[in-house]
Protein backbone atom coordinates (compact mmCIF):
# COMPACT_ATOMS: atom_id res chain seq x y z
CA UNK A 1 0.00 0.00 0.00
CA UNK A 2 1.50 3.37 -0.60
CA UNK A 3 -0.09 5.42 2.05
CA UNK A 4 -1.43 7.78 -0.61
CA UNK A 5 -5.31 8.40 -0.15
CA UNK A 6 -7.34 7.76 -3.02
CA UNK A 7 -11.21 9.17 -3.64
CA UNK A 8 -13.99 7.20 -2.89
CA UNK A 9 -15.65 9.08 -5.79
CA UNK A 10 -14.04 7.62 -9.88
CA UNK A 11 -14.69 10.44 -12.06
CA UNK A 12 -12.74 8.77 -14.75
CA UNK A 13 -15.61 7.10 -15.77
CA UNK A 14 -17.45 10.82 -16.48
CA UNK A 15 -14.43 12.90 -17.97
CA UNK A 16 -15.94 14.86 -21.38
CA UNK A 17 -19.62 13.24 -20.50
CA UNK A 18 -21.98 15.20 -19.32
CA UNK A 19 -22.09 16.25 -15.21
CA UNK A 20 -24.54 17.86 -12.78
CA UNK A 21 -22.74 19.28 -9.61
CA UNK A 22 -23.86 20.59 -6.27
CA UNK A 23 -22.15 22.79 -4.22
CA UNK A 24 -22.14 24.57 -1.30
CA UNK A 25 -24.67 27.06 -0.94
CA UNK A 26 -27.53 25.48 -2.85
CA UNK A 27 -25.68 26.35 -6.74
CA UNK A 28 -26.32 23.94 -9.58
CA UNK A 29 -24.17 23.43 -12.75
CA UNK A 30 -24.29 21.19 -15.32
CA UNK A 31 -21.78 21.00 -17.76
CA UNK A 32 -19.25 18.67 -19.36
CA UNK A 33 -16.19 17.39 -17.24
CA UNK A 34 -12.91 17.94 -18.65
CA UNK A 35 -10.71 17.69 -15.52
CA UNK A 36 -10.32 17.27 -12.49
CA UNK A 37 -8.40 16.57 -9.25
CA UNK A 38 -7.44 14.29 -6.33
CA UNK A 39 -8.84 17.29 -4.20
CA UNK A 40 -12.14 17.15 -6.06
CA UNK A 41 -11.49 20.45 -8.13
CA UNK A 42 -13.38 19.78 -11.03
CA UNK A 43 -13.26 21.56 -14.52
CA UNK A 44 -16.23 22.03 -16.24
CA UNK A 45 -16.79 23.40 -20.06
CA UNK A 46 -20.16 24.71 -21.39
CA UNK A 47 -21.63 24.83 -17.82
CA UNK A 48 -24.51 26.33 -17.02
CA UNK A 49 -26.06 27.42 -13.69
CA UNK A 50 -29.54 26.86 -12.54
CA UNK A 51 -31.14 30.41 -11.13
CA UNK A 52 -31.93 30.01 -7.40
CA UNK A 53 -35.36 31.32 -6.25
CA UNK A 54 -35.62 34.84 -4.48
CA UNK A 55 -37.90 33.72 -1.85
CA UNK A 56 -36.60 30.31 -1.06
CA UNK A 57 -32.61 30.26 -1.52
CA UNK A 58 -32.59 26.55 -1.48
CA UNK A 59 -34.52 26.26 -4.31
CA UNK A 60 -33.52 26.24 -8.33
CA UNK A 61 -35.61 27.90 -11.04
CA UNK A 62 -35.77 27.08 -14.51
CA UNK A 63 -34.11 30.18 -15.23
CA UNK A 64 -30.21 29.53 -15.99
CA UNK A 65 -26.90 31.48 -17.16
CA UNK A 66 -24.10 30.51 -19.06
CA UNK A 67 -21.37 30.29 -17.74
CA UNK A 68 -18.84 28.78 -20.30
CA UNK A 69 -15.24 27.07 -18.91
CA UNK A 70 -15.06 27.06 -14.90
CA UNK A 71 -13.14 25.74 -11.85
CA UNK A 72 -15.25 24.12 -9.33
CA UNK A 73 -13.34 24.08 -5.92
CA UNK A 74 -13.18 20.65 -4.14
CA UNK A 75 -14.34 21.79 -1.02
CA UNK A 76 -17.65 23.46 -2.31
CA UNK A 77 -18.72 20.13 -4.33
CA UNK A 78 -21.24 17.94 -2.43
CA UNK A 79 -22.17 16.19 -5.01
CA UNK A 80 -21.21 15.34 -8.34
CA UNK A 81 -23.71 13.28 -10.88
CA UNK A 82 -23.70 11.77 -14.56
CA UNK A 83 -26.78 13.46 -16.37
CA UNK A 84 -27.38 11.28 -18.74
CA UNK A 85 -29.63 8.67 -17.55
CA UNK A 86 -31.61 11.25 -15.21
CA UNK A 87 -34.50 12.42 -14.85
CA UNK A 88 -36.47 14.04 -11.34
CA UNK A 89 -39.51 12.57 -10.29
CA UNK A 90 -42.26 13.79 -7.90
CA UNK A 91 -41.59 13.26 -4.28
CA UNK A 92 -43.39 10.24 -3.45
CA UNK A 93 -43.43 11.76 0.53
CA UNK A 94 -45.47 15.19 -0.23
CA UNK A 95 -48.92 15.16 1.05
CA UNK A 96 -51.44 16.13 -1.11
CA UNK A 97 -53.43 19.24 -0.38
CA UNK A 98 -56.44 19.18 1.77
CA UNK A 99 -54.98 15.74 3.14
Amino acid sequence: MSGRKETVLDLAKFVNKGVQVKLDGGRQVTGTLKGYDHLLNLVLDEAIEFLRDPDDPLKTTDQTRRLGLIVCRGTAVMLVSGSDGTAEIANPFVQPDGA
